[in-house]
């Protein structure tokens, strides 16, 4: 036996350890992380190698996504039939070709898991927090200063409870929640004043998203089931996306553009 052969030895003797796979699971996820903080540190020649790889790793990565969403779908060929004599069974047959396509019901599915959309105000301006929130100063000499107090029109789910006043970090003031909003209809030319759902995403921060402070471009999910609209299958739209469109706290009201 070569010399160098005494681990593959060992594995085919004993077998693996237990926890072989759990190990090697933590240990791919933790390469993300090690690879980012590398990025940063590495300077020079080193980074522009280590960029060029990672870029290529990228590439690769996008073409295995795209051609796992890739599926195969027939499509009719608008040619003539060829001239001379047809056999009977295809006749009736129209000459087709397959290409790789995808259903607009998967595309959509997939754009809501990603949360990817054509919006209508792609770039924002992000919002300061020193501009959203308000340092409020608690105790009785009023040194302690770690609540907040929203200065943003927000939207407060229906069954929300509030925490005691004491102890509640982010306070949303109640006459600036808001339970509707005007949405327009970017194909029917119209606007409705429906009732929100909830926020998606707010593009200024992940904790404005989690109180629900309205800012322009912030997505969120109107109740449409009014509008009556009907998927391919025949049910009932009930919720979809809109983007708020201008800045609530000066007009007083939300404005938002319906995703279609």
């Amino acid at each position: 036996m070569p010399q160098n052969e005494h681990i593959e030895l060992h594995r085919k003797r004993h077998g693996r350890r237990l926890d072989y796979e759990e190990r090697k699971r933590k240990r791919t996820a933790r390469e993300v992380h090690e690879n980012a903080a590398k990025a940063k540190k590495v300077r020079g020649l080193k980074a522009k190698i280590m960029n060029k790889e990672r870029h290529s790793e990228k590439v690769q990565m996008k073409k295995t996504i795209k051609a796992h969403e890739e599926k195969l779908n027939k499509q009719k060929i608008a040619k003539a039939a060829p001239e001379g004599a047809i056999p009977a069974y295809l006749m009736d047959r129209e000459g087709q070709s397959r290409a790789k396509t995808m259903s607009n019901m998967i595309k959509q599915k997939r754009k809501e898991k990603a949360g990817k959309w054509s919006v209508p105000l792609p770039k924002v301006k992000a919002v300061d927090e020193a501009e959203v929130m308000k340092v409020v100063r608690t105790g009785k000499s009023k040194r302690k200063a770690w609540k907040r107090m929203i200065t943003k029109h927000t939207f407060v789910p229906e069954g929300f409870t509030r925490k005691p006043p004491k102890f509640e970090r982010f306070i949303r003031p109640t006459g600036l929640r808001v339970k509707k909003a005007h949405v327009t209809h970017p194909e029917l030319k119209a606007t409705f004043c429906l009732p929100v759902i909830g926020v998606k995403k707010n593009p200024s921060s992940p904790l404005y998203t989690q109180l629900g402070v309205l800012t322009k471009g912030t997505i969120i999910e109107v109740n449409v089931s009014e509008l009556g609209l009907v998927t391919t299958g025949g049910k009932v739209v009930w919720g979809k996306y809109a983007q708020v469109t201008n800045n609530p706290e000066n007009d007083g009201c939300v404005n938002a553009v319906l995703l279609v």
